[in-house]
This record gives structure tokens, sequence and C-alpha cells, in this order.
């Protein structure tokens, strides 16, 4: 529990690390929280550890600092043989990432002023390989990868990692988890509001007056079918459509954009997730192939206004009074373009996250900075409405630290 860790005057200083499904970098996120109405450097009562008893504990958040760190190309290539890779190249892969995001808390470190001793813990979400969503009687199962015991080991800072597993084997999807922090940050009486998460696979908290009248969901491809199509057309020289201006060159393909709208997990109903086993590689391969003479500004268009209809069929059913943008994908212009037409014909209100003081490409590492909190409080950290969890579960795992000789 936290009192067993770095806090001082109730104050709780986490770094949140995520690797996203567009697998370019680390982004690593410290915030300080503080405890409402419960203080938080006690042991919880029993009653306090259920939730679903009473009216969840909202702590204060403070976001203070972000970096990102990119992966040079050769890492990048090495996370996409993961996705269909060998045990080995895993395992070794495993380690390495680890390495990876440690250094990446010490840069942060280093630009803050701070020491390892100033740190509660690290949360960190890992980098997907691969994600099973349950399907019938079938259960299903995830894979994050970059070891916790190497984070620990190199900062010298307990690090909690792993945060889906607990809900799936409770059941869930073990996916979407951001929506006890989206709950936690954005929650407004008297407003429904939309949290619009833009990486490779876009992603939705709806929010409303209850936490568990949240909803979420992934609502399919952001960036992971353009990204995937423009490096292959560009033989690796562009990784994504920068501010979407290639989209913006072409027109879509009638056909192929009635094709791919087609697809079931569009008609599917929440909870449901989704990953790059079904938006990724291997449908821009087939996309290209299946279309070899379509100008590739073209094909490019056509998935732009692909994850801007899903994203947008997605909400709307909801009523929200505001959609807020997040994620690396509202940084394409042309993209975020399409979405906010689409909405403000039905006048509702679109609102990229930095207004509120967080840089869009933060929002995820700031979540599991938030589930981290949780966890080292024991509480649950996942909202059943969202994940189709059986119940609520205190989510990660967690690597202690033994004192160290100065």
């Amino acid at each position: 529990m936290v009192k067993y860790c770095h806090v001082r005057n109730n104050l709780t200083r986490i770094i949140g690390l995520m690797s996203g499904t567009s697998h370019d970098g680390v982004d690593a996120a410290l915030v300080e929280i503080r405890p409402s109405a419960i203080r938080i450097d006690k042991p919880l009562t029993a009653r306090q550890l259920t939730v679903e008893k009473g009216d969840p504990v909202i702590p204060v958040v403070k976001f203070i600092k972000h970096i990102h760190v990119h992966y040079p190309e050769s890492l990048r290539e090495e996370i996409r043989i993961a996705f269909t890779g060998t045990t080995e190249h895993i395992c070794r892969l495993n380690f390495k990432l680890g390495e990876v995001f440690a250094r990446t808390v010490l840069l942060l470190l280093k630009s803050t002023g701070l020491k390892p001793e100033d740190i509660t813990a690290i949360a960190s979400h890992g980098q997907t390989i691969y994600h099973i969503p349950p399907s019938g009687k079938k259960g299903g199962s995830t894979l994050q990868i970059s070891e916790a015991s190497v984070i620990a080991e190199r900062t010298g800072i307990i690090t909690i990692s792993d945060f889906r597993t607990a809900d799936m084997a409770a059941g869930g999807q073990g996916a979407p988890l951001v929506p006890l922090a989206d709950y936690i940050i954005f929650k407004k009486s008297g407003r429904v509001r939309s949290i619009l998460n833009i990486g490779g696979i876009a992603n939705v908290t709806i929010i409303k007056e209850k936490m568990d009248d949240t909803i979420a969901f992934d609502t399919g491809p952001g960036n992971s079918l353009i990204d995937e199509v423009m490096r292959i057309l560009f033989k690796g020289e562009k990784l994504y459509d920068k501010d979407g201006s290639f989209a913006r060159s072409g027109r879509p393909v009638k056909g192929l954009l009635d094709e791919l709208l087609t697809h079931p997990y569009f008609r599917k109903r929440p909870p449901k997730s989704t990953g790059r086993e079904t938006f990724g590689i291997k449908m821009a391969e087939d996309i290209l192939k299946r279309y070899s003479d379509t100008l590739p500004q073209d094909i490019i268009a056509t998935l732009t206004e692909l994850t801007s209809i899903t994203v947008y069929n997605a909400i709307i059913k909801f009523r929200p009074d505001e959609v807020i943008l997040t994620g690396g994908g509202s940084k394409n212009k042309f993209l975020a373009g399409l979405i906010t037409d689409k909405f403000k014909k039905n006048k509702v209100a679109v609102n990229n996250i930095s207004i509120y003081g967080i840089p869009p490409q933060a929002k995820e590492a700031v979540s599991f900075a938030i589930l981290g909190y949780q966890t080292l409080n024991r509480r649950p950290g996942n909202i059943t409405s969202a994940t189709g969890a059986r119940h609520k579960a205190i989510l990660g795992k967690t690597i202690f630290m033994t004192k160290r000789k100065a």
C-alpha cells in the first residue's frame, strides 16, 4: 500500500508509461495525486475497498510533465516482427523494451530535477504484442511486454505493470482501461462528455453522472491502417500521414469505403475491444493488393474517412454535449477536421484535450499513472460497464524494491 512507498504530506507522485498500438515510442507522464474525501496514507477499511457499495473515491490529479521518446525505426521493426514473431524474439524484446522504458523514466526525472526517491511508483502499460478479446465460450488473453523487473531495477522505483490481465481473468475484455481515469479527470455535472482517443486503435469513453454508468469501447481503427499503408507505399520513408496532407490530396474510394464499413466489428455492441490483429498489417496488405490500380492518396483518403465515420457512428448515439479529442491521431489536422465537421452538424462541441492542460500524447500515460495509484491503494481500476468483467478488480502486478546501500 502507499504507506510503504514514498509519500509526503498525502502527496503521491507517479510516473505513467505508455507505448500504444502505433508503437512509435514511449510516453512518460509525471502526475501528482492527492486524496480528497478519504485519506490515502492510512490503510483502507473493508468498506472503502469495496467501491461498488458506495460512491467512488475521487482523488485530485495534477499533471506535471510529459516526455516522448521516439523508437528508432530498427526497434519499430522489431516490434512489428513481434506481432507475428517467435517466442525467442518476443522474449528478448521484453527485456529490451524494459531497458528503453527505464531510460525514459530517468530522462523524465532529469528534466524535472527529481530523484527516484521522490517518486512513489511507476505504472507501466508496456507494449501490446497480442490481444484476444473473449468470444462466446472462449476466454480471452492479452500480452504486453517491457519487463517491469528491469524498469524497477534500473530506476530503483516500485513498478506496477500488466494491468489488463486481472480484468480479463474476471471475464472482461481487458480494455478499455482508461475510463476510470477519464471519469476522475473529466466528469462534469449535468453534461455527457465523450473522450475520444485516437491511437493506432481509436477508443472512446462516454462519461455520465455516475461512474457505473460509464461506457467505453474501441471504435475500430484510428491510425493503424493509415500508418501501415503509408509505410508500405513509401517503403518505410514515411511512417504516417503528417497533418493528413496526403489524405487531403486524395478522394475516398466509395467501393472500398463501403466494403470496409461492413466489417462485423462495427456491428458489435459494447463492451468490445480490438487491435492490430484485426485492423493492422494483414488488412493493410490485403487492401493494397486488391486495389493496386487505385491512386495511393485515394486509399489514404478512404482510410482516413473510415476512421472519421466509425468514431462518429459509435459516439453520436450517446448524445454527448462535448467530444474531447486526444491521442496522437488528434494531431492529424485533416482527420480531426472531418470528425469535427460531422459532430458540428449535430451541434456537438469538439475540443482538443490540450485546452484542459494535458497534452494529447500524454493522456494515456496519465491514465495509467492514475490506475497505478488505484492499485497502490488496493482500489479497483476497471469499470465493469466498460470492460464487461463480472466484477471490479484491482489491476496490475507490483515489483517492490529492497533498500539499497548508498
